[in-house]
């Protein structure tokens, strides 16, 4: 599987941008999808996942109520939609697909086996 990730840009804070990630053919059922970031200097965090066949998104605090992950199935296509962005956001974000693991398993970076190229999100006054 082979994932594409785009929309990242320049925004304000406050504003919003949608990522998306094309994958190269849709996954099973049993899959589930991520993004992860890395701001400069930092380790890369997970941002949220949800399984492909959709049920319960997963979010790390700092952007819970602002995130949002989706997908389109015809389109082979999942997004993150980030409002109220804040400077702390910015960062180069991540798209990964991998086999559905437990709850503790599904934040981790080792867990998911296809990744995007990464699109940057910078957010600046």
């Amino acid at each position: 599987v082979q994932l594409q990730a785009s929309g990242g840009g320049m925004v304000q804070p406050g504003g919003s941008l949608t990522l998306s990630c094309v994958t190269s053919e849709r996954p099973s059922s049993t899959y589930s999808t991520a993004w992860f970031r890395q701001a400069p200097g930092k380790e890369r965090e997970v941002v949220g996942f949800r399984d492909w066949s959709g049920g319960n998104a997963y979010y790390t605090d700092s952007v819970k109520g602002r995130f949002t992950i989706s997908r389109d199935n015809a389109k082979n296509t999942f997004y993150l939609q980030m409002n109220s962005l804040k400077f702390e956001d910015t960062a180069v974000y991540y798209c990964a697909v991998g086999r559905r693991r437990p709850l503790g398993l599904a934040a981790l970076a080792s867990s998911y086996h296809y990744w995007g190229q990464g699109t940057e999100v910078t957010v600046s006054s």
